[in-house]
């Protein structure tokens, strides 16, 4: 209906949802573009619609997406507009979209790629993953970084932003911080992470020199429906503003199949892979594009003896860290906004 309209060549709208929990390389590539001249920014909320907010969508030059949106599949954009999904998970390890759908999904997967004028990824190594989980040809794909990374090329007081936690949280300053970031599981009791990690040991041997700070998923609501609490001394910062924030002042990740990992062994900072659910995780859920146990950039550990020794011991391998990164990221140098902008604005000069 929208298409009478003509394209606004400075309009660009950002497709979100109200809570934004992946609207960090929209706010990157918002920036980036704000350097670049007067341009018209729309937020079309997936939750909000409005016959306004589809007539600005209908009418931007350059329309970006953080996650799926399946109605893009029945959207009839004009030639001249630019659609660019950026995706919100860095790299590629677990299994995802296309790669474990079923038939009925991945054909809507290929509507929606069809609309799709670009997908942005981290690295040329991953190229094939993301091809099959979006269903969208090898050619639409751009491997230009990840626009959030840019991030942690800015100016940041690390010293102040660790007092800022520390006052929030009570702790004291001099303490290591341990962050555990855990993903969510489809099967419900193995998202109570605390029927498999020891609180009490794991403060009893570490808790002089660490504290240990608990981040949940955001859709862990989705799957767990409990409380996941300990009587345990740890912190519950799962409703911290700035994920990287955290990533920045944390000494040591613990993790187990998260996507944040590949973020944190940017900054070559050690990283345990907790993975008391192995076996079922391999078998009922996801998998990997990777072989997990010789891939991932720090020790795997089953149980919280095991997971306490490799912190006490400082069992890391730096150059594993090192190697690993390299297959995730082509460049990292704080530009990768500034290559998907002027990459963007050269090719939206051509199909104008």
């Amino acid at each position: 209906m929208f298409k009478i309209f003509p394209i606004n060549q400075n309009k660009i709208t950002f497709i979100v949802d109200s809570g934004e929990s992946f609207k960090g390389n929209l706010d990157y590539i918002k920036k980036e573009f704000e350097k670049r001249g007067t341009f018209e920014f729309n937020f079309f909320y997936k939750d909000k619609l409005s016959i306004g907010a589809f007539k600005d969508l209908a009418t931007s030059k350059y329309i970006f997406l953080n996650d799926n949106f399946f109605p893009i599949a029945f959207m009839n954009f004009k030639n001249e507009s630019v659609v660019t999904q950026l995706w919100h998970a860095p790299g590629a390890f677990k299994k995802f979209g296309g790669s474990v759908s079923s038939e009925d999904d991945r054909q809507m997967l290929l509507k929606i790629s069809k609309n799709t004028d670009y997908l942005i990824t981290s690295s040329k190594n991953i190229e094939s993953f993301y091809s099959e989980a979006f269903q969208i040809s090898k050619d639409k794909i751009k491997p230009l970084g990840l626009p959030r990374a840019d991030y942690y090329f800015e100016n940041h007081d690390i010293n102040v932003l660790k007092e800022n936690f520390c006052r929030k949280y009570d702790v004291a300053p001099d303490k290591k911080i341990i962050l555990y970031a855990p993903t969510f599981r489809d099967e419900e009791k193995f998202n109570n992470v605390f029927n498999y990690l020891d609180l009490n040991e794991f403060n009893e041997a570490l808790g002089d020199e660490y504290v240990l700070a608990l981040r949940l998923h955001p859709k862990i609501k989705d799957f767990y429906s409990g409380d996941i609490s300990s009587n345990g001394k740890y912190i519950d910062c799962s409703d911290y503003a700035s994920e990287q924030e955290l990533l920045l002042i944390s000494d040591i990740l613990i993790t187990d199949y998260s996507s944040i990992m590949i973020e944190f062994a940017m900054l070559n900072k050690p990283i345990v892979f907790f993975t008391y659910d192995f076996d079922s995780y391999l078998n009922d859920e996801r998998g990997f594009y990777f072989d997990f146990k010789n891939t991932v950039p720090g020790p795997v550990v089953y149980d919280s003896s095991q997971l306490i020794d490799v912190i006490e011991n400082k069992d890391f391998d730096e150059r594993q860290l090192s190697e690993f990164v390299m297959t995730q990221f082509d460049e990292i140098n704080g530009e990768a906004s500034k290559r998907v902008v002027d990459f963007l604005l050269n090719e939206g000069d051509k199909n104008g």
